[in-house]
């Protein structure tokens, strides 16, 4: 099972005035869905949920959902937050089967930049897709998906095929290889050149 739990209360009651009740008490309120059963509104202690909201494992994430003696996998698909103290003011958990397929968006990340050679070459990484969404099990849904960049040149495309996806997993875009970031000259590096050209065209006139 999932490394998080979440011990959760059925709150009575749905709507504004239970959730701010359930805020008053010291608890961050919740809907868990999905599956073939009906929403069912939970809380959750506000500093528990605080811990396991920071690990950084929980958006995103199988989690175990524990009610008394109970516990079911679930995937947290949302926290707001308020905006001013950035207390989390709501979450939405969904149930899920650990090993059925489920889609997820995945956070990209990009390593090894200033090692490759477009970095020497004044180019500059532009990204296109910052998550990407797969279809994976649940219980193999990946923290990351890692974009290697030691030996990306000036003007190289990066697609999605250039990741290593997790064993079963597929992107749910399938109908093209599409592009997760491109290698281009930087304005920088333009106006560099630029500058060096002026200069070499003064040093000819005179």
């Amino acid at each position: 099972m999932a490394e998080i739990i979440l011990n959760v209360d059925v709150r009575d009651g749905v709507g504004t005035g239970s959730a701010r009740a359930a805020r008053r008490g010291g608890f961050v309120p919740g809907v868990l869905y999905g599956g073939d059963k009906a929403p069912v509104a939970i809380s959750v202690n506000e500093k528990d949920f605080r811990k396991s909201l920071y690990t950084g494992k929980l958006l995103g994430h199988l989690v175990t959902l524990k009610y008394g003696e109970e516990t079911q996998p679930v995937i947290a698909k949302d926290v707001q937050f308020d905006p001013v103290s950035d207390r989390p003011m709501h979450f939405d958990l969904m149930r899920v089967d650990e090993k059925a397929a489920i889609k997820i968006e995945v956070p990209v990340h990009f390593k090894n930049a200033d090692e490759a050679p477009f970095a020497r070459q004044g180019g500059s990484l532009e990204v296109v897709r910052h998550v990407v969404e797969i279809s994976v099990r649940a219980d193999q849904i990946p923290e990351e998906l890692i974009v290697d960049l030691t030996k990306a040149q000036m003007g190289d495309t990066i697609r999605i095929s250039d990741i290593n996806l997790p064993k079963g997993a597929e992107p749910t875009i399938s109908d093209r290889d599409f592009v997760i970031a491109t290698i281009k000259i930087s304005s920088a590096a333009l106006s560099e050149a630029a500058d060096e050209a002026a200069q070499a065209e003064a040093a000819t006139e005179e």
